[in-house]
């Protein structure tokens, strides 16, 4: 069985007090894997994720991730470690829309230790443009490498924002509802983009989605939030939609 690449142990999160976001979560998630993380809005899911990758402290409990151990938030050093390792998608792509497809993805290289010369791809070594130029390949878009980032549609968008968290060759891929502000058909193809990745790059795979099709079609594994806590971890094969559809309704 393969090493975990995730482990979280009662993690808890509160904004508030008397408020609690996340209410002792313990999962592990195995190198690999594709893992969908669903739960209805205010569930925990984008808190979890945050808290994973360093950006939100956690209020107890501790994380064990890509080999960095932390309580509350990792340290400096352990961030530094934890960005070479992990590439993050977040809903909304955040590309800078004056600049081009390409300046995007080289972006990507910033907190790898290269400094300025990652701000834009005129200021970029050769080898990171090379590596930029080929992740746009690999999600469909190297034919848009010189276009500005406001010309392109939403999918497009989407596909640039995930050639950016993969140029540098991430172990990890966290995804935090990568599909949800796209239609239907961008939304699908995104996601079959991200399983095929997964899979072509080795990497692991732990996405947010309020889809129970694309939980169900692009993971192996399902873990459901509900009211801050795990309902439900078990893999896609065991299931049907009918056993994901209490995470979204009752109390």
């Amino acid at each position: 069985m393969s090493s975990s690449i995730i482990k979280v142990r009662r993690a808890q999160k509160s904004f508030a007090p008397g408020k609690p976001i996340l209410k002792d979560v313990t999962l592990d998630i195995r190198r690999g894997e594709r893992v969908a993380l669903i739960g209805a809005n205010g569930a925990g899911k984008s808190t979890l994720l945050r808290c994973l990758a360093g950006l939100v402290p956690l209020s107890a409990g501790d994380v064990d991730i890509l080999g960095e151990t932390f309580s509350g938030s990792p340290s400096a050093c352990q961030r530094k470690a934890l960005r070479r390792q992990l590439g993050f998608v977040f809903q909304f792509h955040g590309l800078v829309r004056r600049t081009s497809a390409l300046s995007n993805v080289v972006n990507g290289y910033l907190g790898q230790g290269l400094g300025m010369r990652v701000w834009h791809q005129m200021l970029a070594p050769h080898a990171v443009r090379e590596d930029a130029r080929a992740a746009l390949d690999a999600v469909g878009l190297g034919d848009k490498w010189d276009a500005r980032a406001d010309t392109l549609s939403g999918g497009q968008s989407q596909r640039v924002a995930i050639a950016r968290a993969i140029v540098h060759k991430p172990t990890l891929i966290i995804a935090d509802e990568p599909a949800a502000s796209l239609d239907p058909v961008a939304g699908s193809d995104i996601m079959t983009l991200f399983h095929r990745l997964a899979g072509t790059r080795s990497c692991t795979l732990l996405f947010t989605t309020h889809d129970m099709r694309h939980a169900l079609s692009y993971a192996d594994r399902v873990i459901a939030l509900k009211a801050g806590s795990v309902m439900l971890d078990a893999a896609c094969t065991d299931l049907i939609t009918a056993d994901l559809e209490p995470v979204f309704h009752g109390n």
